[in-house]
């Protein structure tokens, strides 16, 4: 009775392993007849009503017919391991013999861009490039500049604060008083670099950016040397001129000070997110050197005077560029920055 279940059991389960179309079908007829619940499993528990004489050879059919199964499983299953081998490596061949790309090649972040135009533009007029570290002393960052113990701009928000007195730089100025004590006057002077500042982000403000810094000291220096050089500048950047308006504005380290602003090139004046609705873009404060600051930097005011500024070279970016949303500089986003 047992060896009749077994051999209608065998041929049955050949028959369904030769007609499996998918790996997915043979799994299900491994299942079926090998599995611990499956038609072998069951067989086997009859052996235990078989007589003691019957069992030997029962138990020599049933490990036949298992063994024959699985060896017809494992048959159909590489067939089908080599068929899907095949496939892939059909989809993944590589010709080794074609000749390599070639390097794509990058290209330099607007920023970049703008400050190298900058750089040549002033070096070509006599200024030095200086630069300085982004980790600063309170005394270079504030003290070294005439700004009191007091000041706002002091506080936690508005400056990273490190420990033993040292900070994030809050703006390119402290590479002024370095500038001054290591090359003493006559001096020009700008100072490219990031910059940190403990903000709320939003379309025109970022906690990480780019400024640039100028300075002029000489002899019977005056405003009008400040506001050639800035149009020159701005033209230069722009290659047309540009047009701006000039505010009076308080800065510890300037008397008298200045903010200078630019017509919004992205909306052309009638109000975005970025000139906030103004139709005006801040760009640089600017004006004469505090006496204070020069004596500071071991310079003396009664000899020498200058001028400096420090501009929003982001924010210039973002007019030369038209980008209205100042996060797409430092996104990482390739899809943006590809575009230059």
């Amino acid at each position: 009775m047992l060896e009749e279940q077994l051999s209608a059991l065998q041929a049955e389960a050949q028959r369904r392993i030769d007609s499996a179309q998918t790996p997915e079908e043979l799994e299900k007829v491994r299942i079926d007849v090998l599995g611990r619940k499956g038609a072998l499993a069951e067989a086997s528990k009859q052996m235990a009503k078989l007589a003691p004489e019957q069992k030997a050879s029962a138990g020599k059919l049933l490990n036949s017919v298992k063994q024959s199964l699985e060896s017809l499983f494992e048959t159909k299953k590489a067939k089908y391991d080599d068929e899907m081998l095949a496939r892939r490596l059909d989809a993944e061949w590589l010709d080794l013999t074609l000749p390599a790309p070639g390097v794509r090649p990058g290209t330099l972040h607007p920023i970049t861009r703008i400050q190298r135009e900058i750089e040549d533009l002033f070096t070509s007029m006599g200024f030095a490039v200086l630069d300085g570290p982004e980790v600063e002393t309170e005394y270079h960052n504030f003290d070294a500049l005439n700004i009191p113990a007091d000041h706002p701009a002091r506080d936690a928000q508005d400056t990273f604060w490190l420990t033993d007195g040292h900070l994030l730089r809050t703006h390119t100025s402290p590479v002024q008083i370095r500038g001054m004590k290591k090359l003493g006057p006559p001096l020009r002077m700008i100072a490219p670099g990031r910059v940190f500042r403990n903000e709320e982000v939003d379309a025109s403000h970022e906690h990480t950016f780019y400024q640039l810094e100028g300075m002029m000291i000489d002899r019977n220096v005056s405003i009008a040397n400040l506001i050639y050089f800035m149009k020159t500048m701005l033209s230069a950047v722009f290659h047309r001129d540009i047009k701006v308006r000039l505010r009076p504005g308080f800065f510890p380290f300037v008397e008298p000070g200045f903010e200078l602003d630019i017509h919004c090139l992205l909306c052309g004046g009638s109000g975005c997110p970025v000139c906030k609705q103004s139709g005006w873009v801040e760009q640089l404060g600017c004006g004469l050197v505090h006496p204070n600051v020069l004596r500071m930097a071991g310079i003396d005011p009664e000899q020498w005077n200058g001028f400096a500024f420090g501009l929003g070279l982001t924010r210039l970016v973002m007019m030369r560029y038209a980008i209205d949303d100042v996060r797409w500089l430092q996104s990482g986003d390739l899809r943006f920055a590809r575009q230059f």
